[in-house]
């Protein structure tokens, strides 16, 4: 079922580093390589690098299979890296390098690419510890970044098998004051079991309950299709569920959904830090102000129970400009949707492997500045890419992911001046082919939803605005 992808997910990583090496005899600092003394070592050429570009998930309690911290952990898989990193498998960077300029562009350059081949091909050498840079301070519990403030979600149950659809669940934000959020790193503690978890801040309501969950029920086929396709991940009005927290009676009522975030943060496979301190920029978080978590779990094969950590570091100085995202969804105050295709199109026929997606074609109203993209598909997902259609009418395209991986979902961070009367179209494509791996079943026919077997094509993306800028103010959909 969904799950799976998460479950290949990380065994998608191991397979691609390989398999430890067996029975190999280490070398010892200072000793010469097997082709010469000038042999690279791992404290003097290696560790850098990996400190750089690979240490942010291969350490403990991260998505890496194993540590490259420190000698005694990387040693063993020696080859298994030169494999991954000379195929450029790892680090996993998704951007077609002719398109655009990211600021957190994670490849690796050819040159420490040789760097690593050559440190494997002479022998591993661990070399003198004193040439070593200083090591990361990586934060304890699994942070990338230390947090100023920690929200716990409710443990939540999930059985081994069966559809769980998305939920939404309201608690209380921690700021008694408004204040500016610079980086939100959303931490579950069972990722095989969290297909996505986003959230946002709303108003606060007094007449809607805090930590009680809420879901509309989709009448599904026995494989888990939906039975009606009307455009939308999933209805907003029906039969509508309700269960507390911590309990397991369900209450069900004829009616609308009450209780709904959107996608102004997210935890994605593959990406779990929004950091606007890079563009010295943040979110401005209202006192007072209500978390809405829309939470989505798939079945992992065994009973799991998640507790999801949520870490905020804030600024009390107000930046110069403030975020916001190309977000939206039902619970959304700002009419604007832009970041959807026409979802009542999407219809990938069976055995199709290179079905374009319909089209989003974006407007912007005034001038704009672009901070980063973040392309989302799911499991059928093959490429998107983005252009930018200039008011004189010249193109350029300003993101291609050429081989989009559901494993993988990055943020793409840049810096895009944007004139006003230009349109942004974003193409996606999808392999419902035998060739696609991760096709759970290339004999369907597959349409939009938020399952990870159904499909959609979502062209998010993120600006820098003026304080009193609103999503509105900037795009409108064509």
């Amino acid at each position: 079922m969904a799950i799976r992808h998460i479950l290949l997910a990380l065994v998608f990583v191991g397979l691609m580093v390989g398999t430890p090496v067996r029975g190999e005899e280490v070398p010892k600092p200072g000793e010469a390589g097997a082709n010469g003394a000038q042999a690279p070592t791992f404290y003097k050429n290696v560790v850098g690098i990996f400190q750089e570009k690979c240490q942010s998930c291969h350490r403990p309690n991260q998505i890496g299979p194993f540590s490259l911290l420190d000698y005694q952990s990387a040693r063993p898989w020696a080859k298994a890296i030169k494999s991954a990193v000379m195929e450029r498998k790892m680090p996993p960077w998704l951007a077609n390098p002719k398109y655009g300029h990211f600021n957190n562009d994670r490849s690796l350059s050819q040159a420490e690419i040789d760097t690593i081949a050559a440190w494997v091909d002479k022998g591993s050498l661990a070399g003198d510890a004193k040439d070593a840079p200083a090591p990361v301070r990586w934060p304890d519990g699994g942070w990338t970044v230390q947090p100023d403030t920690v929200v716990d979600l409710p443990p939540y149950a999930v059985k081994a098998a069966g559809v769980v659809e998305w939920e939404s669940v309201l608690i209380p934000a921690p700021f008694k004051e408004d204040t500016w959020v610079t980086s939100v790193q959303i931490l579950p503690s069972d990722p095989a079991v969290v297909h996505h978890m986003c959230f946002e801040f709303q108003k606060y309501n007094p007449d809607l309950p805090f930590n009680v969950y809420e879901w509309v029920e989709i009448p599904r086929e026995d494989d888990g299709a939906a039975k009606v396709y009307d455009g939308r991940p999933h209805p907003t009005e029906g039969t509508i569920l309700r269960r507390a927290v911590g309990s397991t009676e369900v209450t069900r009522f004829q009616g609308k959904l009450t209780i709904k975030g959107s996608n102004q943060f997210c935890y994605l496979p593959g990406l779990t830090l929004e950091d606007y301190r890079p563009a010295k920029a943040a979110v401005l978080v209202p006192a007072g102000s209500t978390m809405a978590v829309d939470v989505h779990y798939t079945a992992s094969g065994k009973d799991s129970v998640d507790r999801t950590r949520i870490g905020f570091t804030i600024t009390k100085t107000p930046p110069v400009k403030k975020f916001i995202n190309l977000g939206g969804g039902d619970g959304d105050e700002n009419p604007v949707n832009s970041r959807i295709q026409d979802n009542m199109k999407l219809a990938i026929p069976p055995n199709d492997g290179n079905y374009a997606g319909p089209p989003a074609d974006i407007t912007f109203k005034k001038d704009t500045e672009l901070v980063w993209f973040r392309p989302h598909a799911h499991q059928r997902g093959k490429s998107a890419r983005y252009t930018l259609i200039y008011p004189d009418g010249r193109e350029e395209i300003v993101l291609d992911v050429p081989r989009y991986d559901f494993n993988w979902q990055l943020t793409y961070r840049t810096s895009l001046k944007i004139p006003a009367g230009s349109r942004m179209n974003v193409q996606f494509t999808y392999d419902n082919s035998v060739n696609n791996k991760y096709n759970p079943n290339p004999n369907k026919w597959v349409y939009y939803g938020g399952q990870s077997w159904e499909e959609m094509g979502t062209p998010n993306m993120g600006f820098l605005v003026d304080q009193n800028t609103k999503k509105e103010d900037i795009i409108k959909e064509q």
